[in-house]
């Protein structure tokens, strides 16, 4: 499980290197799939997790417009990444032209994942939400009685 706060800076050619405690997740060699994430952030999965994923959009009924949008828009996203000796992901600049990621950047843990974020852009997500935060907390708990 991925969890845990960090700021980190990306290189000239958009390497981040990936906090210490995210990569005790990762398996000697395997790839990691970064993806379009939620609110404008990028989603990175280890290789059994984006088999996971890839398991829940094959369970979605491609003849419904939106479950194809969506699929289309996740798959389409989606860049096969290896991580260096040197624990270092190279994100490639037009992904991070087109998320608006700047050189720098929050990383989050959120469970079966990690986000990388445009460090600008998740302080104003991380102000804006933290304000709902018990009001959000008591819709989903209330949700499922």
């Amino acid at each position: 499980m991925y969890y845990g706060y960090y700021e980190h800076n990306l290189d000239d050619k958009g390497r981040l290197m990936i906090p210490s405690k995210l990569r005790e997740g990762l398996s000697g060699g395997s790839p990691l799939y970064v993806l379009k994430g939620f609110e404008g952030c990028l989603s990175i999965y280890n290789e059994k997790e984006f088999g996971v994923l890839c398991n829940s959009l094959e369970k979605l009924e491609y003849e419904n417009k939106k479950a194809r949008d969506y699929i289309r828009n996740v798959l389409a996203s989606v860049v096969q990444l290896n991580v260096d000796k040197l624990g270092r992901i190279q994100i490639p600049v037009a992904t991070l032209n087109k998320y608006h990621i700047s050189r720098q950047v929050a990383v989050i843990g959120v469970g079966s994942h990690f986000e990388v974020w445009d460090l600008e852009a998740y302080q104003k997500y991380d102000e804006e939400n933290s304000k709902s935060f018990e009001e959000i907390a008591d819709q989903l708990v209330n949700s499922h009685e």
